[in-house]
């Protein structure tokens, strides 16, 4: 990633804790006004063009098994290719359900709500379960007691206790990041696995679980309901087409989605030089700069640029994907060095800093900023 404005975290800089210079007020008022504008025909474009891509590849998928293709092309190239591409893709849709739920797909929260309900379940997530819980993490941000997903541990002080060494073993890296990328998405949903600390069982499907308010339980029934019908439809379609083309065709890309969901996510907030507040200290502002945007690339615009403009997201949640850009532009200025980014590759970052981010302490008793540790 390329900024000649801001913080590059790639050089091992800690982000700035202070409090800063300017308001919310402030940069709102640097974005140009048509970037808040939610036009449906606009994100109706972009997701028909997803859904397009998705059938497209879909259909062409079927000349792999071609007894014109040698299997062993077949295996080692033409299904991780369409795996690939499908998975990003579908990222994409993913992407958009995410923008239904902070209502940023259109104006009206019935189109919104219908919209991310169908495709959410499409993914197999449960909509308005993920839509509350994901609405309190931008509330929430970088606070250890209040945040609801990759919540570090965190102690009092800095220990020397940490992990043994044998997990820098590279075959142990390899394998805790492939569980990670693998079981992380599900396992956040079913058992709050990295998420917030909750007193009792917590679940994304329980309409009890203390995640929810009485108020948002009949919601969760209805996420569930129509996951159910989803999950109904594809266990007919196995049962009919075949599960061997189930798995080649649906569960590896469904899989891709699930692990870029948790890369995307892990590497926006979770990072050496990225802090975390205890309560008593933690404000939303900085909470919310307490991020970082990360480039992948040409897969940028397969996911809407959902990781490039992260720190835009947390600021204004409800600026859809397709003005991010332009208004990332507009309050990089005004941020200044408050503005986070990392130029390494997202490959390359996640293998250096994820073993190394195992809780989170001050440098020093009485400390705010709350820093990750090995």
């Amino acid at each position: 990633m390329e900024s000649t404005t801001g913080l590059d975290l790639a050089r091992s800089a800690r982000a700035i804790t202070a409090n800063p210079p300017f308001t919310v007020g402030t940069l709102r008022k640097a974005i140009p006004a048509h970037c808040f504008d939610r036009s449906l025909a606009w994100s109706l474009f972009y997701l028909l063009a997803d859904i397009s891509c998705i059938v497209s590849l879909g259909c062409g998928s079927q000349l792999i098994d071609h007894p014109s293709v040698p299997r062993v092309v077949a295996w080692t190239l033409l299904w991780p290719l369409y795996w690939f591409l499908q998975g990003a893709v579908a990222t994409g849709v993913w992407v958009i359900a995410h923008e239904c739920g902070h209502q940023a797909f259109s104006k009206w929260q019935s189109v919104n709500d219908g919209v991310g309900l169908v495709l959410h379940s499409a993914l197999l997530v449960p909509y308005f379960s993920w839509k509350h819980s994901h609405r309190r993490h931008h509330s929430n941000t970088g606070n250890v007691q209040k945040d609801e997903v990759f919540v570090p541990k965190h102690k009092g002080k800095p220990q020397e206790d940490g992990p043994s060494e044998w997990q820098d073993i590279p075959l142990v890296k390899l394998s805790n990041l492939v569980n990670m990328l693998l079981f992380g998405w599900p396992l956040y949903l079913l058992a709050n696995v990295s998420g917030r600390e909750y007193e009792g069982h917590a679940s994304h499907f329980d309409p009890y679980s203390p995640i929810f308010s009485k108020r948002e339980r009949s919601e969760i029934v209805a996420s569930d309901a129509v996951l159910g019908l989803v999950l109904y439809g594809l266990y007919t379609l196995g049962s009919s087409i075949g599960w061997a083309w189930f798995c080649k065709v649906y569960l590896a890309p469904y899989l891709m989605v699930n692990g870029w969901l948790v890369m995307i996510t892990l590497l926006q907030h979770t990072h050496p030089a990225l802090p975390h507040y205890h309560e008593a200290t933690w404000d939303w502002l900085r909470g919310a700069l307490a991020t970082c945007d990360r480039s992948y690339g040409f897969l940028d615009h397969f996911h809407h640029h959902i990781a490039d403009t992260h720190v835009l997201h947390h600021l204004f949640s409800t600026i859809p994907h397709y003005h991010a850009q332009e208004a990332t532009a507009a309050i990089k200025p005004i941020l200044g060095d408050y503005y986070n980014y990392d130029s390494r590759n997202v490959f390359v970052a996640m293998w250096q800093d994820y073993p190394q981010c195992v809780y989170v302490a001050p440098d020093s008793e009485g400390e705010e900023a709350l820093w990750y540790r090995k």
